[in-house]
């Protein structure tokens, strides 16, 4: 649903959320990157774009680094993810080649609409808070790449939730 660049900044934001303090405490790029088992030059590239659109502030030298611009709960999940993506306001049905809603719809057209309306209620109504809280008041930690390799056996390849096993 959503591409390496979102995905890196989503969890960049997240990171400065989890340490906000209202602008104290800032991270550098390798800061961030190491904290989720990301690549520096990319979470730096990112960093730039998020800073750009002013949702986190940077600053150069020692003692510098990257806060976010403002509090985590007035930065919605969508303001990141509208910075990457492009939103498919498209009519389209994807598998039947016309439109959908001009006459029957598709076999799996409410579905789709479903879906839809949960991933824009998760984009426009998710605040960053929720990863301050989760940090700063419930205590939860991310797991680390070591842990995730004993845990797993290996290390986790993406930050996205796994898959719901399908029902035969």
């Amino acid at each position: 649903m959503y591409g390496k660049q979102t995905e890196t900044a989503i969890a960049a934001m997240s990171r400065l959320a989890e340490v906000y303090d209202g602008g104290v405490t800032r991270l550098s790029s390798s800061d961030i990157a190491e904290s989720r088992g990301l690549q520096r030059p990319f979470v730096a590239k990112i960093l730039t774009s998020l800073s750009q659109a002013g949702l986190v502030s940077g600053s150069p030298g020692p003692g510098g680094g990257y806060t976010l611009a403002r509090h985590p709960k007035e930065i919605t999940v969508f303001e990141v993810f509208s910075l990457f993506e492009r939103e498919n306001d498209s009519d389209l049905c994807p598998f039947g080649g016309g439109v959908c809603g001009v006459g029957d719809p598709c076999a799996i057209h409410e579905k789709l609409v479903r879906v839809k309306d949960c991933m824009d209620d998760m984009l426009h109504r998710t605040t960053f808070d929720a990863f301050r809280i989760a940090f700063q008041v419930e205590g939860r930690r991310p797991t680390s790449r070591a842990e995730a390799q004993v845990i797993a056996g290996k290390a986790r390849q993406s930050f996205r939730a796994p898959r719901p096993k399908r029902k035969n």
